[in-house]
């Protein structure tokens, strides 16, 4: 026991790194174990959404939105969520499929809806970039962005 206290104190910096580390490998495995939403590749929220009537939540910011997003999808950006729920209140039941550039926000997102009672709440693994540079799947783009990207000649 000694030793330990003597290594502690001679590497001080590397026991707090240590204890850091340990710390956030306890939150991720209580946050992991305890939440309440789901996970889906991109191609299983395909086969989610040609299965059951479904509502694709888009958590990016409107500009992030406009340049691509799944079609169908509906845009409130994560800061507004919590005042938005009453938008889609009556789909509590539903399956509610949501996405963001890479799924932080997402995750962000699934925690506030599964606290409001959404029951059915899956996050989209990998976000619009998995779905767009990894799966090669289809998105929409806003007319005002494909009159920015068409070159007038």
């Amino acid at each position: 026991m000694e030793r330990y206290l003597e290594f502690i104190l001679n590497h001080y910096i590397l026991s707090l790194a240590l204890a850091v580390v340990t710390y956030l490998l306890i939150q991720e495995l209580f946050d992991t174990a305890f939440k309440k939403y789901g996970s889906l590749s991109p191609l299983l929220a395909v086969a989610k959404m040609n299965d059951t009537d479904t509502i694709v939540i888009d958590v990016r910011e409107p500009p992030e939105f406009i340049l691509s997003h799944i079609s169908d999808a509906i845009n409130i950006p994560l800061g507004k969520l919590p005042e938005e729920l009453s938008k889609i209140s009556d789909s509590k039941n539903k399956p509610v499929l949501l996405s963001c550039q890479t799924g932080t926000r997402a995750a962000s997102a699934g925690k506030i809806l599964t606290k409001a009672g959404f029951e059915q709440v899956f996050v989209i693994t990998g976000g619009m970039e998995a779905w767009e540079n990894d799966y090669k799947l289809p998105v929409k783009i806003t007319s005002k962005q494909k009159a920015k990207a068409t070159p007038k000649l």
